[in-house]
């Protein structure tokens, strides 16, 4: 429920505190008097567009502050926990906006989007205006509503079918992981075939592209190895070059190596170097006269370089990657080239489930159409009350037939559409295409008075339902607001003597002029002033007689 709204430099009111009774509110005041900046201003802080003008002249900024009391367990309170907005069951809400149109929004002291504050005040309040678009409005609502009515029956038959679309949608994935239906099956053959064909054909080696890259790189530097084969074997080996100097160094060593150990170790090395430098120039020799070009070797490793890049490109990193891609798509094919027996399987368990699935979907349109015609029934009972004689509700509903069937969804295959006409003799069509707003706002009362809270919301607001009433139906609206307000707070907007008798809080609207400048006040009338705006009301001068008619109004809504 709406617990207090704070209102500060709406339009002409420059500052109001309203605590508002958990039943039936009643709003009154003259014609003008501000009774619809009270709802712009509820209507703000519940996510409606943000309009600067309405910020009161002269100042700079507008705010609203809304406080609700809710039930820990409401929609709006676990919408408030998905926020990670902590709450006890109090939600307040503070919105502001500025002269540059620019605005905050605070959830229990957390700024949020506009998005994220309607998401949560769509469970909090439900206005009522002949200008509003409403809950019921939305066809998907209205499903929500007959549904709301079944109650555990449909609940049972949707956790049901919940259950069998969960089952299909695992045997799908059954099937999908062994190639889908035949025609998916033959294109993932023919796929893994070539993969397998493409990789086979390669004859791959671990190792083999590192080891085609150090041969690229010899052939690509054949004439500089080839230099220095040759120019190293020449400095070695020629007349004067590194051998036989090393030869002349050790022949003079020799010459002394008795005179002690130290010449006689040199001598030895140079013996060692010696021989290991002639084996140096025989292999740098051996080394030159193998290297070759071979124009067909080094296309054949271009070649092969190239098909093993455009296979790591295609099935791995690297050979051992690619070669256990091999495997796996060989596992891959014998498992789908021996699938058929499973997926045969698998269909036959589809098709059982669709056929369960479908079966329950008939179940739940009986269920809701028998819900339905005593809906519309009662439904249209409450407006013959309330001054619409000639109306005619019905609810329609689609066919459907095995083939046409939604399947898919746990809410069933039905779409259905609320069909009204208030006058006699003229066809029925959608609700929203043909309802004005004056029998909009009496549908709604009408409607909500079957419903008894069922859509979760634990605030409706009406403005001016009354208009055009008098008389009995006056009577009888006032006692509709007092049923559906002993489960859900009522502010309504009203100028009927009767409304207002009936609420258990009544306030005033009306304006003063204070240093020059026109106000808006809001003030929560005494049981004396209650009666006294009730004399008005009824057009009366106030007098000993207008006062007990009054009282007598007052009294027949008390239990």
């Amino acid at each position: 429920m709406l617990h207090r709204l704070h209102i500060k430099n709406i339009a002409l009111i420059s500052e109001a505190d309203i605590e508002f009774d958990d039943k039936l509110n009643v709003l009154s005041g003259e014609t003008g008097s501000g009774k619809s900046v009270i709802l712009d201003s509820i209507n703000f802080v519940l996510g409606s567009k943000a309009d600067k003008t309405m910020i009161r002249f002269g100042e700079q900024e507008a705010t609203v502050r809304a406080e609700f009391i809710v039930d820990e367990n409401s929609a709006a309170a676990e919408i408030l926990r998905e926020y990670d907005i902590e709450t006890d069951g109090e939600i307040i809400i503070t919105r502001r906006l500025n002269v540059d149109g620019k605005g905050s929004i605070k959830l229990n002291g957390n700024t949020v989007t506009a998005t994220m504050l309607k998401s949560v005040t769509q469970h909090l309040v439900d206005v009522h205006g002949q200008s509003e678009h409403f809950f019921l409005l939305n066809e998907e609502n209205q499903l929500k509503v007959i549904d709301g009515i079944c109650g555990a029956q449909v609940a049972e038959i949707k956790h049901n079918l919940a259950d069998l679309i969960a089952q299909k949608r695992e045997l799908k994935s059954k099937i999908a992981a062994l190639g889908g239906d035949e025609s998916e099956r033959e294109r993932k053959l023919d796929l893994l075939k070539f993969q397998i064909s493409e990789i086979e054909s390669a004859e791959l080696k671990v190792g083999e592209f590192e080891e085609l890259k150090a041969r690229q790189n010899i052939i690509a530097n054949t004439e500089k190895i080839f230099s220095a084969l040759n120019t190293a074997h020449s400095l070695l080996s020629d007349d004067g070059g590194s051998i036989d100097g090393i030869s002349s160094s050790k022949h003079y060593l020799n010459t002394i190596s008795g005179f002690g150990e130290d010449y006689e170790q040199i001598a030895a090395r140079l013996e060692n170097l010696s021989v290991e430098a002639s084996d140096i120039a025989e292999t740098l020799s051996d080394l030159a006269d193998n290297l070759t070009f071979d124009e067909q070797e080094a296309s054949y490793i271009d070649e092969r370089l190239t098909l093993i890049k455009a296979l790591k490109k295609k099935y791995g990193e690297d050979e051992e990657h690619i070669l256990r891609f091999l495997e796996d798509a060989k596992a891959e094919y014998d498992a789908i080239s021996d699938s058929a027996n499973a997926i045969e399987k698998y269909e036959k368990g589809i098709f059982e489930c669709d056929g369960k699935i479908f079966a329950l979907c008939q179940k739940l349109t009986d269920l809701r159409k028998n819900t339905a015609d005593k809906f519309c029934k009662a439904v249209t009972a409450e407006l013959k009350t309330l001054n619409i004689q000639n109306a005619s509700f019905e609810v329609q509903f689609n066919e459907y037939d095995r083939q046409t069937a939604n399947l898919q969804s746990a809410n069933g295959s039905d779409i259905i559409c609320f069909m009204f006409s208030a006058n006699k003799g003229e066809p029925l069509k959608p609700l929203s295409k043909v309802i004005s707003g004056g029998e909009m706002s009496r549908f709604m009362l009408a409607v909500k008075t079957q419903l008894k809270d069922l859509n979760g919301i634990s605030t409706y607001i009406f403005d001016e339902i009354d208009a055009g009433i008098s008389g009995y139906t006056a009577k009888t609206v006032a006692e509709k607001f007092i049923k559906i307000s002993q489960n859900t707070q009522i502010l309504a907007v009203s100028h009927l003597p009767q409304v207002c008798a009936a609420s258990s809080a009544q306030f005033l609207i009306y304006k003063v002029e204070e240093s020059a400048k026109t106000l808006t006040k809001v003030k929560r009338l005494t049981d004396d002033e209650k009666i006294s705006e009730i004399v008005r009301l009824t057009g009366s001068v106030k007098s000993d007689a207008a006062t007990e008619h009054a009282r007598e109004l007052i009294n027949q809504f008390k239990n």
